[in-house]
């Protein structure tokens, strides 16, 4: 119940936003920049858009990319990249209309242009092969990758994963509120936090940081109407024949306090991908690598090891 009544007051402040976006506009840029990029980062010129790209790590390990979700950027995976970083050539960016990124100039933002886009940010940094991370909509978009290019995926980790669909959503988008738009396009201070709270199964994890940090995302400019713009272009068709064609081995990691995705569909995932394990984490909520990274990279670790164990036979 605590979960719901959030969500109303999120769609109610956003609601109050949307009338004063005008006048606020988005965040600038070039100020976000100074603020979160890192030495690690860089801008990449990836098929037409300028994506920010975070490269950590062992030059010559095996190389993990990492895609976060809806609304988050490459932040996401910090505590994660901290420990792979020893062993593995660690990669991330912010996703079309995300993060740094900003939105694309050629609005590719349907699932399967974000799953095909994974194949151009490969090349771009010429990456032939690689172990493939991501939560949520990033889930989705590796999953999908791996059905059509299974010589370049060699492990796929799935945390909170979409793939059935949910929430009004199939194969056809749902209506977008238009409470939600106001939201996405501002992203007002409390409306952020109680977002994060729905995200988080334990709230007290919820840092000041975390949010100012979600929110300038969320505002950089541009990136609201690019938000909407997945939406209106986001769709969830019946993934079992797709899923049964996953060959990489699979890890799948799941909160067990996701209200926004439910355990239920990890475990459908789990019995419908061939060489796939669920492992699930009580009182964790849907960005488990966020929330829980300790536990969860440590779960990470040992499936990379399991993979490289297998290769070395």
């Amino acid at each position: 119940m605590k979960k719901i009544i959030l969500a109303i007051i999120i769609l109610a402040i956003a609601g109050g936003g949307y009338f004063y976006f005008n006048l606020i506009g988005g965040s600038d840029a070039s100020v976000l920049e100074e603020t979160y990029l890192t030495p690690n980062d860089r801008f990449v010129d990836i098929s037409g858009a300028r994506v920010r790209v975070r490269e950590e790590g062992a030059p010559n390990g095996p190389v993990v990319l990492l895609i976060h979700g809806f609304t988050h950027s490459l932040e996401t995976w910090d505590g994660w990249a901290a420990q792979l970083k020893t062993d593995y050539r660690v990669i991330r960016y912010d996703l079309l209309g995300h993060g740094l990124t900003g939105p694309d100039p050629k609005e590719r933002y349907a699932p399967a242009e974000r799953a095909a886009f994974i194949g151009d940010v490969m090349n771009a940094l010429e990456i032939d092969h690689a172990v493939l991370a991501g939560n949520s909509l990033g889930g989705l978009a590796a999953w999908r990758f791996a059905v059509g290019n299974r010589e370049r995926v060699d492990g796929l980790i799935l945390v909170s994963p979409g793939a059935f669909p949910l929430n009004g959503v199939s194969d056809k988008p749902a209506e977008i509120p238009a409470a939600m738009k106001a939201y996405l396009l501002t992203a007002p201070e409390a409306g952020v936090r109680a977002s994060a709270e729905i995200i988080y199964g334990d709230d007290s994890k919820i840092t000041d940081e975390r949010v100012t940090a979600m929110r300038d995302m969320i505002r950089r400019e541009g990136n609201g109407a690019a938000l909407i713009k997945s939406l209106e272009e986001f769709t969830l068709p019946d993934p079992v024949s797709d899923l049964a064609r996953v060959n990489a081995p699979t890890l799948i990691l799941w909160g067990e306090s996701d209200i926004i995705i439910p355990l239920a569909q990890g475990r459908r995932i789990e019995e419908t991908i061939p060489n796939a394990r669920l492992i699930s984490y009580p009182g964790v909520g849907h960005a488990a690598q966020e929330e829980a990274p300790g536990e969860t990279v440590a779960d990470a670790i040992a499936f990379l090891q399991s993979l490289n164990s297998r290769d070395a036979e």
